[in-house]
């Protein structure tokens, strides 16, 4: 089974700033149904998939998804490089054994990125 998540944008700009420039994606397709139409697309960073969609009726702005990783210290350290300048996110310890970093979308969305700690 293959869950893949929809989230909502309202400008694939910025939304190309965060995903692609900040967090590291790539954009894999785009489609609109005609020129002037809104977008809806995939990104991806390694096996994660996800969807952005400016369309109203597919998902609401304000949705969180959580993703298990290894490395979650490197990938922080690339972030950190990276020195987006809406986002500075630390890495946490959770009181369920994880560490965390948690990211918000220009749109309102809630990614947190985890590892576990044995």
């Amino acid at each position: 089974m293959v869950i893949t998540p929809i989230f909502r944008i309202f400008d694939l700009e910025k939304a190309k700033e965060f995903y692609i420039e900040y967090l590291g994606f790539q954009l894999d397709w785009t489609h609109r149904f005609e020129t002037d139409m809104l977008i809806y697309c995939q990104v991806s960073l390694n096996d994660l998939i996800l969807h952005l969609s400016e369309h109203h009726g597919d998902c609401s702005p304000g949705s969180a998804i959580r993703i298990k990783m290894t490395d979650l210290k490197k990938f922080h350290s690339i972030l950190k490089e990276k020195n987006y300048k809406y986002a500075k996110p630390g890495l946490e310890k959770s009181p369920w054994n994880t560490v965390e970093l948690t990211v918000n979308d220009p749109f309102f969305n809630r990614i947190t990125f985890y590892e576990e700690i044995l």
